[in-house]
Parts: C-alpha cells; structure tokens; sequence
C-alpha cells in the first residue's frame, strides 16, 4: 500500500479526464465523529442574535456585508435563505437554521485543523501536482432537512481565481449524501472548456463578470456517496446540488487549494486576507 491519499495513475488520469473523482473511505469514521461533534459544540456556543448573515449563491450582491468578508479569517456562521419568518425570527432552532460555517476551520479549530492539513491531504495535492499548496478557504455545510438550498451551477476557480488557475475543492462528506437529500452532481469533461465566469469584489460589493451560461441538466450526473468519501472536484469543473427534499440533513467538510509556487491570488477575489496562508508542504 502507498501513502493513504496517494493517487493511482488511474485515478489521476480519471480526474484529468472527467473533472472529478470520488476516493471511498477517505476520513475514518473517527474523523468524522470528531468534526461533527466539534460542529455541534461550535453551534451551542454560537449566539444567533449577534448577526443574521444570510448566504445565497443566489443573490450574493444585495447580501454582501462586512460579516461576510472578515470571514475569510473567522469561524462564521451563515443562515439559510428560508431560515427566517416575515418577521425576521427563525422558524426552527439555530441547529437546524444555518447554511455553513465558513471560511477558516482549518486554521483556527484544532480539530478540523487536524483533518485539513494532516498528510493523507497533503499527499493527494502533491499527486495532483501541486508544490506549494495552501487551503484558502474552508466550510462545513449542513443542507438542512427541507431547507436545505440549491447551489446553483458553478466553477469554483469563478471564487478563488488564481494566475495561472490552481483552485481544488476537497469535499468531505460527512453523512451519506443522495440524489434525494443533496448530493453533488457534475457535468463530466465539462472542465476542459475553460472558466466561464469570474466572481469579483469591486468597490460597490461583490459581483459575476458574466452571466451564468445555460446548461441543459441533461448533462449533469449525480454523485453519490458514502459518509468518508472525498469529492476531489477540478477547479474548472460544473458542478452544482439541489434542495435537500429529504428529512435527514447532509453534511459535508469542503476546503478549498490552490498553489502559492508560481501562482498569484488575483486582487479582485472577495477573499482577501490580512495574514497569508501557511503552505501543507513547499516541494
């Protein structure tokens, strides 16, 4: 056996072709234990008076406040769009009302800290060629029973755009996910027409340099998966999910890489960091 992470040639050749695959049993169910008991213990002490961020992939413009971009540093949480009544009260609990919690887990939580730079990550990133890597940003995501909302399709180099173009995602899934409670799902070889559209921050706020094109859902193929399986998910691939219509949530452990070695951020990204990431390995 190789190093756990390592990918087959195989594999690597799979990713390059299809934009995406799926390693089985990547996080032991003790890992996930962890992070979910870890979440569980974030949430209790989370106050939900002290802000009502609401995130939509939507209509992330009208949204846009300073919560959201200093989350770039923070533990920060992010309410579902129908979370709230006409009188802006939460419908249900707090634990069953946010969308994610977002964007830096891996650098403050020493238990997701542990997962996000342990050497099975590291080693899949230095298979896929990467030398200087560091996770600019990371999520766990609940897609609540019911409320869980869709994200529409998208690129996720449009968000963390860099030169030359690096962005992996990583996406853990902590509790099985399916075509009923919000799976993935991908358009194959879709990567290999190039990105579409940019997410930029300008002065007024954060914005899309294009439109979203149309895609026929034809295209997309479900990705099914086991809780411990790893989405490896190629920066320029389409991917998207819908509302979890189930009663059971799906939550899921995403980070996001790109390359430091060569490669810049672009200054128009809405992340933008007071404190530079630490490289998993410099190559």
């Amino acid at each position: 056996m190789g190093i756990a992470g390592n990918l087959t040639p195989q594999q690597r050749q799979s990713f390059d072709s299809q934009g995406f695959i799926v390693i089985e049993s990547f996080a032991s169910p003790e890992e996930i234990e962890a992070m979910r008991k870890r979440m569980d213990e974030l949430l209790q002490d989370f106050d939900p008076t002290a802000t009502a961020s609401i995130f939509s992939t939507k209509n992330q413009l009208k949204l846009t406040n300073e919560y959201f971009y200093e989350s770039a540093e923070k533990i920060s949480f992010f309410f579902e769009e129908k979370a709230f009544d006409d009188d802006g009260n939460l419908k249900q609990s707090k634990e069953l009302s946010i969308n994610k919690v977002g964007h830096a887990l891996h650098e403050i939580d020493p238990v997701f800290k542990e997962f996000s730079c342990s050497e099975k990550v590291s080693s899949l990133l230095f298979s896929l060629g990467y030398k200087r890597p560091v996770v600019i940003q990371s999520m766990y995501i609940f897609k609540q029973p019911g409320i869980g909302g869709e994200v529409t399709p998208h690129q996720d180099n449009s968000f963390l755009y860099t030169e030359p173009k690096t962005c992996t995602g990583l996406w853990l899934a902590l509790e099985d996910a399916t075509v009923v409670n919000g799976c993935l799902w991908a358009i194959p070889e879709s990567q290999k027409n190039g990105l579409v559209r940019r997410f930029i921050r300008g002065e007024d706020g954060v914005y899309f340099d294009n439109p979203s094109p149309s895609y026929d859902q034809k295209d997309f193929v479900p990705i099914e998966v086991k809780a411990g399986s790893l989405v490896v998910i190629h920066g320029d691939l389409i991917h998207q999910s819908f509302e979890n219509q189930s009663s059971n949530s799906r939550h899921a452990y995403s980070l996001h890489v790109v390359d430091t070695d060569g490669c810049k951020l672009a200054e128009d990204n809405w992340i933008r960091r007071k404190v530079k990431p630490e490289p998993l390995y410099a190559s």
